[in-house]
């Protein structure tokens, strides 16, 4: 028995008979289980593109935000986004190309450029001492407090490859992962954010 035909009988006050009704229920129970798992959790998936200061502040601002509301957070750095989550520069093992590439690429959060304002390389001290005055956290402090608050950490392993960084240059217990893994993350997510 469809679910229409159900519906439509118990609104005429026709009472189908008891094996009509169980299969209706079984059909709506069906349903109602079907859409329950096609809801997305309570989760922030964020692609983090961005190498610049302010763009990775405000990555992490509101990476730490949503983990302190209780939602699970998943960032997945790419490409000069990659640079936040560097804890040394590496040059043994690399080719002339992939030197050069490591010598140009910052070695980590602390050595990122601000998009704008940059100063010839003081602009993010200068937020920094501006931030310090209220009370706002730096860059390397919002990335501590997500690791505090088990924001998953994703490091593109194509990119990885493409601007010759190693897994030793990058901070420790973090994923690595393709943009297939990313997404399989971002399609149960409720929020799925580009910076």
């Amino acid at each position: 028995m469809s679910v229409a035909l159900a519906k439509q009988e118990l609104s005429t006050g026709s009472i189908p008979d008891t094996a009509q009704f169980h299969e209706a229920l079984a059909a709506l129970e069906g349903r109602v289980h079907s859409l329950e798992k096609s809801q997305p959790e309570d989760c922030l998936s964020m692609v983090v593109f961005s190498g610049d200061y302010d763009k990775l502040l405000a990555a992490f601002v509101v990476a730490t935000g949503a983990a302190a509301m209780g939602s699970d957070v998943n960032m997945f750095f790419t490409f000069w986004g990659l640079s936040a989550i560097k804890k040394q520069r590496i040059y043994r093992g690399k080719s002339l190309l992939e030197k050069m590439l490591a010598f140009m690429l910052p070695k980590g959060p602390n050595h990122v450029p601000t998009s704008n304002m940059n100063m010839g390389g003081i602009g993010p001290r200068f937020f920094d001492v501006m931030m310090k005055k209220k009370n706002v956290q730096k860059l390397t402090d919002l990335i501590d407090l997500a690791r505090d608050l088990d924001v998953t950490f994703q490091a593109c392993q194509m990119s990885m490859d493409v601007m010759a960084i190693t897994k030793e240059e990058l901070i420790d217990d973090i994923a690595y992962c393709g943009v297939a893994g990313f997404l399989g993350d971002a399609d149960r997510s409720r929020i799925t954010l580009f910076i």
